[in-house]
């Protein structure tokens, strides 16, 4: 449940907390295997990391905006400066000459960042052995308070699923409004995950009790595989679509906007004010099911979030959905 790195793309926040930090075991592609040496240059230690985060499967705009940090460190230190040179007062500098005397000044959220990923990555140093200690480690990002997300509230549910269900009844009947926006509304899939679904993924053996898995191909992400139970009356409205759009094997061959456009349209058809998109269907999700009694473990499954990023999201969730009754 992360948001946008302001560069177009999307930067997954749990895989800078999580997936990012060097491994504790030290064989995942460790630094002393790439031939880093103290007095390896910067340019070349930034280069060996970047190996580093595609061999650990982290997203192309992670590793993007990993580099885009460790660029702007660059050449604020120079690309041939030694690491081991690297002292505790030249980071200060460079992340108080972020704060002020950089021409475009960070952001709060842009400097968390931006000190998580010196940490990341000089602690990956050190751990590989290249480094006896990280420069980095004093500079303690400064908390962030995110602004909540937003939800859909009931009567914007219910108005939504009339001018769905409307569409799918019509005189030239359309599935697939009602398919994707009940799917996002029950599961609180990621617009990734939605857009990975096949057909295979779907298991309506038991007509009680249908549900969705969500795969991942990379086998670093399995962690985040799980399965979601589906309403009982959704497989009907699939079968409906599939026939209607002659789907064979992706569920949604598509574009994400394509989708995005058609959240968009229904929900100015219903009139409602709050934005619908994938991550206010993720959210209303999870309050939903918090509401409704789901306990912290299952939820947590459910969205498919690590345990140090549930900390945050579990916050945000109670927030939202207010005061008990």
């Amino acid at each position: 449940m992360g948001r946008g790195n302001g560069k177009g793309g999307r930067v997954d926040a749990q895989e800078f907390t999580d997936k990012a930090e060097p491994s504790r075991t030290g064989a995942d592609c460790d630094a002393s295997a790439t031939g880093l040496n103290a007095n390896s240059s910067l340019r070349a230690a930034v280069g060996a990391f970047e190996i580093h985060m595609q061999q650990k499967g982290l997203s192309e705009n992670t590793v993007r905006a990993f580099l885009s940090d460790l660029g702007i460190l660059t050449r604020f230190l120079g690309a041939g400066t030694s690491v081991v040179n690297i002292s505790t007062n030249d980071i200060a500098l460079f992340v108080d000459w972020l704060q002020k005397g950089r021409r475009v000044p960070c952001s709060a959220k842009s400097l968390a960042r931006r000190v998580t990923t010196l940490r990341v990555f000089f602690g990956w140093l050190v751990e590989g052995g290249v480094l006896r200690k990280s420069p980095a480690q004093v500079v303690l990002p400064k908390p962030v308070k995110s602004a909540l997300p937003t939800i859909l509230s009931e009567a914007d549910i219910d108005a939504v699923s009339r001018v769905t269900q409307a569409l799918r009844r019509g005189e030239q009947p359309d599935a697939r409004p009602y398919l994707l926006f009940t799917l996002l509304l029950y599961t609180g899939i990621k617009k990734s995950e939605c857009m990975n679904i096949v057909l295979n993924h779907v298991d309506t053996s038991d007509p009680e009790q249908p549900f969705l898995w969500i795969r991942y191909s990379n086998p670093r992400r399995r962690d985040k595989e799980r399965k979601l139970r589906l309403p009982v009356w959704w497989p009907a409205a699939l079968r409906e679509y599939c026939k209607q759009y002659q789907i064979v094997e992706t569920l949604f061959p598509c574009t994400a906007r394509n989708l995005e456009y058609v959240l968009h349209k229904v929900a100015q058809s219903a009139g409602v004010t709050n934005h619908v998109s994938f991550e206010t269907l993720r959210w209303t999700c999870a309050v939903r099911a918090y509401r409704d009694g789901m306990s912290d473990a299952m939820l947590r499954q459910k969205v498919g979030v690590s345990k140090n990023t549930w900390r945050e999201t579990r916050l945000k969730i109670r927030r939202l959905a207010g005061p008990a009754l």
